[in-house]
């Protein structure tokens, strides 16, 4: 079930994705309301599941991680369960998403170096065939979303 999210709500929403540290005073200012008022909004925003986690952000470069890449997964038939049942453990694997198209999986994934690339893609053609972007810059990262427009 949808929460019905009002403009207060997705100011609030707004603003902590931009810094999920914000105090709630500093949020009720920039949101116009009392801090009480931000506080009771946050938490019924947790307690529905609007808000499910707060993120640290790490940047891949200056965690040691030289390379980005996008994997797509064409999977091999009956293979599917096996590799949704393995992805998990796969640390290079930032996010993974299954999808409608050719491929059936998408994966973000860091790297090391391309030796590091090469050994994670010897994992995965066993599940099936490959293609690899490899990242060469963030355009838009992590944007906050905001309130749907209606068309």
């Amino acid at each position: 079930m949808n929460l019905k999210l009002d403009d207060k709500d997705w100011k609030i929403l707004f603003e902590l994705q931009r810094d999920s540290r914000i105090s709630m005073a500093e949020l009720g200012r920039k949101v116009s309301l009392s801090s009480p008022s931000v506080h009771a909004r946050v938490s019924k925003l947790e307690d529905k599941g609007v808000i499910h986690s707060y993120k640290t952000m790490v940047d891949h470069i200056k965690a040691g991680f030289q390379l980005k890449a996008m994997i797509m997964l064409r999977v091999f038939m009956g293979k599917l369960n096996p590799f949704l049942d393995v992805v998990p453990s796969f640390k290079e694997v930032v996010n993974c998403y299954r999808v409608t198209g050719n491929e059936n999986i998408i994966m973000e994934v860091v790297f090391v170096d391309q030796f590091h690339l090469e050994k994670f893609i010897d994992k995965l053609i066993k599940y099936g065939e490959t293609r690899t972007h490899i990242i060469l810059s963030e355009v838009v990262s992590d944007a906050p979303l905001n309130k749907p427009i209606k068309l």
